[in-house]
């Protein structure tokens, strides 16, 4: 049995974070993540491709997207090596200072952070620093022409909304030199691919894997750095079972040869190594998950397993059909949503924490790739019927023997004009909705019971500020269809194993280390004691390395 000194479960933003600071430390350590590497260039996009794209490995499914469906909430999180910064919108704003409360009217209801922002500063500066932040470049062209970017500036300026380009892990140019799209990355270290890589090229492709590799992902960052440590990374490793021993722990997984062919399922090894230390970061669902159904070996872990979960407050809205002009009177106003990173710019609504009433939020534009604008302009109904309206012309005039040989009007009308997606945005919303959701096991599965009544005021005003947002653009607003059904999705899921300042109040301290389990330790989304408001990447990364500082300084 191959026996380390510090085994991670997980290559998220928790996971990688860890790994490389304990790799750089001297320490032998061992990522173990499920899913499999993805280099760019190897994202699907075909429809075949992306049919696949989904991890169900029961049915031979080994892809990125990981959909879990509750009673009350929809989340999707990710499966491959370098865990959700694949699919992530590169987004690495920090928590507000304000949005950590720290007194005891707080905790009774249910949310205190026994960290301060402050506390996390040199942490978020060394992740910011790590992943390679950059702005969105518009005092540049083509970037100053991104439409979406400018209309959520006016809107932000009309609702009287604190406006801002927030720092993405994105390469849009080389240090020192102008932004150009599509220019090679100079890089001076080998990435875990061993693959060029490129400048943004501005396809809003960023949420379904970066082809171009110009995403700064955990793969190419983080975990870049703990392989040249020495760091072992383990893909197709689902990890089942974990307990503690003399010397440590043992942990069991499956190991999954991910090359077959799609549908194939063949036969896991089981395979067991052991630690010192073990880092449980799977995620907000994963590690709870994990916990739960590993309950008997840690008696001692705190009854607070399974609390606070929070979907980070997430909604969904869309603009339709943006006009210029007083009340949307005008010419269509171009959005183009596919232009550029899916993120470009964010507003934030104020907290009551923060001199605003009720719970804050932001609000983001959202991008999509081409191929979507396609998909819903050209389908087959609308466009058979213009495409029979042009071989019914064609036909007239070869009847008639028409002289006009020049047919390219006739060939752009067979075609949609496209002004319902070009004329309309997405809206990501997420802030600071009540963490009042509870996990259990249920027949072996992960059951999640969220009350979303209680966040009921939330969701109204960010919906409120969405039509109003809307209105300012001269557009129509329509919120998520699954709202309608009091259903929500979720792509930040947070809690299930929450800070406290003791054992009855979280499962975990301040550094992720779990009450009563010396060697076991948390770094991942679970241990929030309540949402982060903003996209909450960074901050699990910050506290991710300020854990590692800690476990560094006691090993």
């Amino acid at each position: 049995m191959d026996f380390f000194d510090a085994v991670v479960i997980g290559s998220g933003f928790g996971g990688s974070v860890t790994a490389s600071r304990l790799a750089e430390a001297g320490m032998r350590v061992c990522v173990l993540e499920r899913g499999k590497a993805y280099p760019p260039g190897e994202f699907p996009r075909g429809p075949h491709a992306t049919a696949a794209n989904f991890w169900a490995p029961d049915h031979g499914l080994y892809g990125m997207f990981d959909v879990w469906s509750f009673s009350d909430l929809d989340a999707v999180v990710c499966s491959g090596l370098g865990g959700g910064s694949l699919i992530y919108a590169n987004v690495l704003l920090r928590k507000p200072r304000s949005w950590f409360p720290q007194d005891d009217s707080c905790a009774a209801n249910g949310e205190y952070w026994p960290i301060s922002y402050d506390e996390l500063v040199p942490h978020y500066e060394r992740v910011e620093t790590a992943m390679g932040v950059q702005i969105y470049p518009t005092e540049h062209e083509p970037y100053r022409s991104t439409p979406k970017t400018a209309a959520m500036r006016e809107a932000a300026h009309a609702l009287g909304l604190e406006w801002q380009r927030p720092p993405l892990a994105v390469t849009f140019g080389n240090p020192g030199e102008k932004p150009v799209p599509g220019v090679p990355i100079v890089d001076g270290e080998k990435n875990v691919h061993e693959v060029p890589r490129y400048t943004c090229r501005l396809v809003g492709e960023c949420d379904i894997g970066c082809n171009f590799g110009s995403k700064n992902t955990l793969d190419l960052t983080y975990l870049s750095t703990a392989e040249q440590q020495g760091a072992e990374l383990r893909t197709g490793c689902e990890v089942r079972s974990f307990e503690r021993t003399v010397d440590g722990f043992t942990i069991s997984y499956l190991a999954r040869k991910l090359d077959r062919p799609e549908g194939a399922r063949g036969s896991p090894e089981r395979h067991v190594v052991g630690a010192h230390r073990l880092i449980l970061a799977a995620g907000a669902l994963g590690t709870p998950y994990l916990l739960l159904r590993n309950r008997s070996a840690f008696p001692g872990i705190s009854p607070t397993l399974g609390t606070h979960f929070s979907g980070n407050g997430d909604f969904l809205g869309f603009v339709f059909k943006a006009r210029d002009g007083h009340g949307g009177s005008g010419a269509p106003r171009l959005m183009d949503p596919s232009f550029g990173p899916v993120i470009t710019s964010a507003m934030r609504m104020p907290d009551l924490l923060d001199g605003g009433t009720g719970r804050g939020f932001f609000i983001e534009d959202a991008g999509y790739p081409d191929f979507l604008n396609w998909l819903v302009e050209e389908n087959v109904l609308t466009m058979s019927n213009r495409v029979l309206r042009f071989l019914l012309h064609r036909g007239w005039s070869h009847l008639t023997r028409s002289p006009q040989s020049g047919v390219g009007r006739e060939l752009s009308g067979a075609l949609s004009k496209g002004m319902l997606t070009a004329t309309s945005l997405p809206l990501l919303g997420m802030g600071r909705d009540v963490p009042n959701g509870k996990m259990r096991l249920r027949d072996g599965y992960l059951d999640l019971h969220w009350d979303t009544a209680a966040s009921a005021a939330y969701f109204d005003r960010m919906n409120r500020t969405m039509r109003e947002l809307s209105g300012t653009l001269g557009g129509r607003y329509a919120p998520d269809p699954l709202s309608y059904l009091n259903r929500l999705i979720t792509v930040h899921p947070l809690g299930g194993a929450p800070m406290g300042r003791n054992r009855e109040e979280g499962v975990v301290n301040s550094y992720g280390e779990v009450y009563g389990c010396e060697g076991l330790s948390i770094a991942d989304g679970s241990i929030m004691p309540g949402p982060v408001g903003s996209n909450p990447s960074l901050t699990i990364a910050a506290l991710a390395d300020r854990a590692a500082d800690h476990i560094i300084d006691d090993s």
